[in-house]
């Protein structure tokens, strides 16, 4: 059995943070834990990977949603990361980091130091943003924040088609105001995928005090007087325990993290003792109240031959595209294939956007 100061159950975008600040001054002997693979799959380093790991059985974890009511009992699809950076790794990389207000209106609920001046020093600190440094973006920190290296044509289209029809335009949806249309920025470096993995995690792999596991998938934590002391894992058919001399710190996500608690015995009790599960601490709301965004899409058929197509004037586009990669770096491959967009009012008289956009210059219909 070993033990640590610190055990972090979820190697995704917290998951890498933590695990580089924890270790960074040496004194603390920290373990990670990934339930997924290392990241060395090349569909998670090519942005246009993407596509792919939608649909990868591997590095994703392919949850759908039980049957929705309102959603003419569908169940609703949910990709989630499963490799070392977890969603950052198969995200479409594009750089948001939230509204102004929503900030605010979080610190007005009773959460201090949640609201947007205060978190701010933060986002600075963790990014460089290669267009240089200003009040809002920073240049010292490990993640790369980039413009897109492809730019069909046909976003320039949309662009202007959206500010045609009264929308203002941005350049900056992380600056003064989050409103409007235009190019999304891309947590890229040369033209790949700079994942939390990437930019927190893999610089400091020779750390001796940094132990990180994979392939590795948390079953319970232990609990002794309403403390918990360390987890449980599988390896090799055997059970095995690791224990925290400080802390056990749960980063699995939005569907992980509560299922771990709910399978420890912390949640909501009637639903633990469904399950025939032990209660070792009673929390209402565990499991419970997700969120989910509607993601609705608009289909429509165009002409042109600069889009992302099984077409043969498609596919030779996308080949002639492909030698841009190969020489410099640019080019349909270093795309995330949603470069473009914008966040927009559904009615004028609201005080901020509530839509945001994606413009998808591809063939596709899901």
């Amino acid at each position: 059995m070993n033990t640590y100061d610190f055990i972090i159950v979820g190697g995704g975008s917290a998951g890498c943070v933590l695990a580089d600040r924890l270790s960074a001054c040496g004194k603390y002997q920290v373990c990670l834990l990934e339930a997924g693979p290392k990241d060395k799959n090349w569909s998670i380093h090519l942005p246009l990977g993407v596509i792919n790991l939608m649909r990868s059985r591997t590095l994703n974890w392919q949850l759908y949603s039980a049957e929705e009511a309102n959603q003419k009992n569908r169940k609703i699809f949910n990709p989630r990361g499963k490799t070392l950076g977890g969603s950052s790794s198969v995200n479409a990389m594009l750089y948001v980091r939230g509204q102004k207000e929503d900030y605010d209106h979080w610190a007005a609920l009773g959460n201090d130091g949640w609201s947007y001046d205060e978190i701010l020093p933060y986002f600075k600190n963790t990014q460089h943003q290669e267009r240089g440094e200003d009040f809002y973006h920073g240049i010292h920190g490990p993640l790369n924040v980039a413009d897109s290296r492809s730019k069909p044509p046909i976003n320039d289209s949309f662009i202007q088609a959206a500010h045609q029809a009264g929308y203002p335009l941005n350049d900056d949806f992380n600056g003064k105001s989050q409103e409007g249309v235009g190019y999304y920025q891309v947590t890229q470096k040369e033209g790949l995928r700079c994942s939390s993995a990437k930019a927190f995690l893999s610089p400091n792999l020779a750390r001796e005090n940094l132990t990180v596991l994979t392939d590795i998938q948390v079953e319970k934590l232990i609990i002794e007087q309403k403390t918990i002391k360390g987890i449980i894992y599988h390896n090799q058919g055997k059970q095995c325990q690791l224990l925290a001399s400080k802390e056990v710190i749960l980063s699995a996500g939005a569907f992980h993290s509560p299922q771990l608690l709910m399978l420890s015995g912390i949640g909501p009790k009637a639903e633990l003792q469904q399950h025939g599960i032990d209660v070792k601490q009673e929390l209402a709301g565990v499991g419970e109240n997700l969120q989910e965004h509607i993601d609705a899409m608009v289909v429509t058929h165009h002409k042109r031959t600069d889009l992302i197509s099984f077409r043969p004037k498609g596919l030779w586009w996308g080949f002639t595209e492909a030698l841009k990669f190969v020489r410099n770096r640019t080019g349909l491959l270093t795309s995330v294939a949603a470069e473009s967009g914008g966040f927009i009012k559904s009615n004028p008289a609201l005080e901020r956007p509530d839509l945001q956009l994606h413009f998808i210059p591809g063939a596709m219909d899901d």
